[in-house]
This record gives C-alpha cells, structure tokens and sequence, in this order.
C-alpha cells in the first residue's frame, strides 16, 4: 500500500488516521523506554565489562523520544516515514533485548494497522459529510416556524 493510499491521496493523514497512530507511537515510545531500562539492568547485573548499560539506556531513551515526538508530526507527510522508522529501530532493539522483537512485531502490526483502518474511518466519514450537506437543502437547514401560534 502506497503513502498516497494511506493518507487519503492527499499526501497528509486524515484525522483519524493521525490519532490512531499517534496513539499507537505514544504507547510504544512508554514500552521502548521500560525496554531500555531492562537491558540497562541486564548489563549491570551481567557487571557490564565493557560500560554498555548507559549506552542501551539513552538509546532506549533517544528511540522513546522520538517514537512520542513522531505521533505530533503526523500532519506531515514525513510524520509517517518517521513512524515506520521507529518501527524498524524498534526491532533494531531486540539485537540488544531479545523479547523487542515481541514488542516490535506487534506496535508493527497494530501502526500498520491503524494506517489503513485509519484511512477507511476518514473515508467513511468524508463519505458521510458529503451526503449530508447533499441532503440537507439551504432551507431545510432553518427551523420551520408555525404562524398560526403568534400571539399578535
């Protein structure tokens, strides 16, 4: 699927589609940065020879950062090549903490996921508010008033 066909052709996200995937990067920056601080205290348990546990923590911490900064770049056509750069950088992660790749095939999934659902809601919903203003006559739209009921 294109990023022409996920963003409505438009080039940018639909309102759904940018809350659906922003809900999904905010989520999965919290789970990258728990997942650094437990192989920051896998390296120190281990008694870290070589100084690695700062390392994966602020790597850890750099990649939640910038999954949380993506989800508000999404109007932008470059907010969803930052997204599925997050998720390659997050099974990137699972060289260091195995159990990552869990983590990385389903935020994958679930940001694919809301990228296509996304783009079939603001369809719907731009399909609806088209035949709604089609329907809706100009004078339909003001309220009908009964003169018999004056009190003159």
């Amino acid at each position: 699927m294109s990023l022409a066909a996920l963003t409505g052709g438009s080039g940018t996200p639909g309102k759904m589609t940018r809350r659906l995937a922003a809900t999904t990067l905010v989520g999965q920056g919290m789970t990258v940065f728990f997942g650094a601080l437990v192989a920051r205290q896998f390296e120190v348990t281990e008694g870290d020879p070589e100084g690695l546990a700062t390392t994966y923590l602020y790597g850890g911490i750099a990649l939640a950062l910038l999954c949380v900064l993506t989800s508000g770049l999404l109007r932008r056509r470059a907010g969803i090549w930052l997204g599925w750069l997050c998720q390659g950088l997050t099974l990137a992660t699972a060289v260091v903490l195995p159990a990552m790749a869990i983590v990385a095939v389903v935020f994958g999934a679930l940001w694919w996921l809301c990228l296509s659902q996304g783009q079939k809601m603001d369809e719907l919903t731009a399909r609806f508010l088209a035949e709604q203003e089609e329907g809706a006559a100009p004078d339909a739209a003001a309220p009908q008033t009964d003169d018999t009921t004056k009190d003159d």
